[in-house]
This record gives C-alpha cells, sequence and structure tokens, in this order.
C-alpha cells in the first residue's frame, strides 16, 4: 500500500491507508497500546486493542522510542483522543511492521519538566547535541527551521527569476589563494596546492563580463577563520547576486531591500504563526525604503544617544558592539529592524570596491537585528582602476587570472551575498550552531 503523510491522513476517515514514521512515544498497558507516530508533517495516535490483534503484542513489546514503524488501518474520529481528535485501529492481520529499532537516546533534546513522578531533566549543551545532530533534527523546532529557510531560499530566487537573473554555480576549487587576504583553506591538488573559495565574487564578475547581465547563485562558501563566536562558522550557504548596467550602488540596496521584503513576506505567510510560538520571534516584513546612515554619522548617534565611544583610529568599520548598538538605534529611530551603513574606510574594504573621487568605497553593509547580514557595493569595472587597487593592497600578482576579467570590456556591475544559515539564526533567534544543518567550526569536523 502506498504510504500517506500524517497530515493527509487526517483527511481519511473511514478510509484504510498506511502511515510510516518515528515513534514519538509508546505506551504499552496489558490490554492497550498507544502509539504516537511523527512525520515531517505531524503526529497520529495508532490505538491497539491487544485482545483484537494478539500478533501484534510480540512486535509491541519490542517497539522504543525513536523506532521507525508502518502501520497500515482506519482513520477513526475519536473525541477522547487529545492529538487531533483522531486516531488509527490497525487493520487485521500484519498491519505493523517495525523498519528500525531504536536504542536509548544519547541526548536529550528538549527540557522535561518535573513532575510528582519523576524529576525534571535539562536538555542536552549544543555541542553534545551535534554529536548527534541526526537525531536533534527529528524536533517540531528544527523542522520548522528548515521547512521556513527552504521557504526562504525559494522566495528569494523565485524574485530573482521573474527579474531576469540566470543561476550560476561557481567553482569551489580556486588556484588563488585570496581574494582579499583573508585566510583560505588549502587542499592538495594533484601536483600543485588549491584553495577553497570564500566566496564565487571572482567568478559572479566574471559572469558580468561574459554579458549574462544578472546572476545568483546559492552555494557554499568556506572561511578559515578561528572565531568562536555565536554567529561565525567556516563553512555555510551563501546566496549571492551581481547585476550590471547600474548607476550607483543605491541600486544595489533598493534590490536587496526588495528582495528581502519579499522573501519575509513569504516566510511569514507561510510560517509566521508556528515561528513565533516555537521559537518566540515575530517574522516582521519590514517597510521600504530601509534607513540608510553613513558609518561616521551611526558612531556620532550611537554616542549622543548611548555614550559609546571608541578611539578615531577604529572607526573605520563596524565593530560588534556597533552593530548591536545600532539596532536599538534604528527601532528607537524609525521603528524599524534593518538599517544600511554607508561610507566605510576604503582600508577596510575589498580592492575591488568602487571608490568615488574622495576614495570612498562605494558599497555598504546591511545589518539586521543588530547583525551585519551583507556586505554589498558597486565594483570597479575599469581595468587600470582595479589593477591600481589590487596592487595597492598587494594582491595584483595573486589576483592576475581576474585581472583578465575587465581587459577586454566589462559593464558597471555590483552586487551582495547573504549568509542563509546567518538569516535563519536571525529569523529563529538562535545561536549558529542552532541554525545550520550540520555546523563546521575550527574545533568541529563531525558528523
Amino acid at each position: 500500500m502506498e504510504r500517506t503523510y500524517i497530515a493527509d491522513a487526517l483527511k481519511c476517515e473511514g478510509k484504510e491507508i498506511q502511515v510510516r514514521g518515528f515513534v514519538d512515544s509508546i505506551r504499552n498497558s496489558k490490554a492497550m497500546a498507544f502509539i504516537v507516530l511523527k512525520d515531517i508533517t505531524g503526529r497520529l495516535q495508532i490505538t491497539v486493542e491487544k485482545e483484537k490483534h494478539p500478533e501484534l503484542c510480540p512486535l509491541l513489546d519490542q517497539i522504543t522510542a525513536d523506532s521507525v514503524i508502518a502501520v497500515t488501518g482506519t482513520l477513526i474520529a475519536n473525541d477522547y483522543v487529545k492529538l487531533n481528535g483522531f486516531e488509527m485501529l490497525p487493520s487485521e492481520g500484519e498491519s505493523l511492521k517495525i523498519e528500525s529499532l531504536a536504542d536509548a537516546l544519547p541526548i536529550v533534546r528538549k527540557e522535561i519538566p518535573a513532575t510528582k513522578k519523576r524529576p525534571g531533566v535539562e536538555r542536552s549543551g549544543v555541542d553534545q547535541r551535534i554529536d548527534y545532530r541526526w537525531i536533534d533534527l527529528r524536533t517540531d523546532e528544527n523542522q520548522l527551521m528548515f521547512k521556513a529557510q527552504t521557504k526562504l531560499v525559494a522566495a528569494l530566487r523565485e524574485f530573482l527569476l521573474e527579474r531576469n537573473f540566470l543561476e550560476i554555480h561557481s567553482p569551489k576549487l580556486i588556484g588563488t589563494a585570496s581574494e582579499s587576504g583573508s585566510d583560505v583553506f588549502e587542499v592538495k591538488y594533484f601536483d600543485r596546492n588549491a584553495y577553497l573559495a570564500q566566496s564565487p565574487q571572482f567568478y559572479k564578475q566574471m559572469a558580468m563580463a561574459s554579458g549574462f547581465e544578472r546572476i545568483f547563485e546559492c552555494g557554499p562558501v568556506f572561511r578559515a577563520e578561528k572565531s568562536y563566536t555565536s554567529r561565525h562558522t567556516t563553512e555555510f550557504t551563501g546566496f549571492d547576486l551581481e547585476f550590471s548596467y547600474i548607476d550607483s550602488f543605491r541600486d544595489v540596496m533598493k534590490m536587496e531591500e526588495e528582495l528581502l521584503t519579499h522573501a519575509l513576506k513569504a516566510v511569514k505567510e507561510a510560517y509566521g504563526d508556528e515561528i513565533k510560538e516555537a521559537f518566540g520571534k515575530e517574522v516582521i516584513v519590514p517597510t521600504l525604503p530601509f534607513p540608510v546612515i553613513t558609518l561616521k554619522k551611526l558612531y556620532e548617534e550611537l554616542e549622543a544617544k548611548y555614550g559609546y565611544t571608541l578611539p578615531e583610529s577604529e572607526k573605520g568599520d563596524l565593530t560588534t558592539e556597533a552593530e548591536q548598538l545600532s539596532y536599538r538605534w534604528v527601532m528607537e529611530t524609525y521603528g524599524h529592524e534593518f538599517l544600511f551603513v554607508t561610507d566605510f574606510d576604503a582600508e577596510k574594504r575589498a580592492f575591488y570596491h568602487m571608490r568615488d573621487e574622495n576614495g570612498v568605497p562605494q558599497g555598504y553593509d546591511l545589518i539586521w537585528r543588530g547583525v551585519e547580514i551583507t556586505t554589498g557595493a558597486q565594483r570597479e569595472h575599469r581595468y587600470d582602476v582595479l589593477k591600481a587597487q589590487a596592487a595597492e593592497k598587494g594582491l595584483d600578482e595573486d589576483v592576475k587570472f581576474y585581472l583578465d576579467f575587465f581587459r577586454y570590456g566589462c559593464p558597471p556591475h555590483g552586487g551582495f551575498g547573504l549568509g542563509v544559515d546567518r538569516i535563519t539564526m536571525l529569523l529563529c533567534g538562535l545561536g549558529i550552531k542552532d541554525s545550520m544543518f550540520i555546523f563546521r567550526g575550527p574545533n568541529r569536523l563531525n558528523p
């Protein structure tokens, strides 16, 4: 018999169907057994009267929580069943099959509150849960998080496809050690060394020189940074785009704010209520346009309102503390969760950012809920200028192959990248370790 998802099974009252999934819980008494079965769509109670099904008793005695079973039976409405008001009664004969028996679980996935009959049990720590991530991911909250992430990425794609963007897949093995002087992962590549790409930036721009005009990519990104914060990871999923024939980096900002507004609207419509219930976080669809402030002005505002000061030598870039404070400032000033920050020091920006006549990079950071989620910019597309800016940072020889992209004509263009995992983290109010399918950090290569 073909399997029926539990969400669909609840519409099949009186029909014989088969459901399959993990055993969420089992109560096995002398006369009755009650199994709550869980699949990706929901839960269903299976009620077994042992007198009517003696052939199932040996199987019921074997089943443990988190075992995988298949059950064939008929769905019956029952007002006494708290779970959805329905229960499944097994069919005659071989109506229950054990697909896989589970050992006792090595982690606690949720806090277990104390009762009169038993003490409370604390949830396992995040690192222990990551050791058994495949078990931890079975919770409703984790599965909801990835449903929301799937909707988010699908909405990002939908928005761009409707605006004539092409999807590309750039190589992750590259022959150049760096695009900006940052540390990269070195790997053996036959008779020479190769490196894992820290972004698809060079190849996005190659696509502009190829006349593709509008492209995006969703794929892995690698950063060899020994960072142990709650928002950094050595491998993550990036959503990047680039597009041609822009007049200013503000065209890039406009594209991003419209893209994110579309995506968050889609997530809110599909899962907003569930996210609020599960994580206590409201999915807020932002208003357009997003607030914009220069870096210099932001530091002045943070000092005036909150007494936040820095040495002048450190004011060319955003500190983590300033990012966090900027959320408070933008909410109090504009009632908005997003903030564009512009006019960074050239020393703090990549060599391929276009600069104005005063040497100011034509780009921005986008801060959401006090965390930077994007660095975007208009790129320098003029070969001679780009070559000089690469030489200024000592990278001209390292990026020679990249500079060649611009020798034969290239339109003005710009773009940005988003970290899918970081957006998921902020959407659900979690740390990065809890927000990724499998986390990678300086001390984490398994599972």
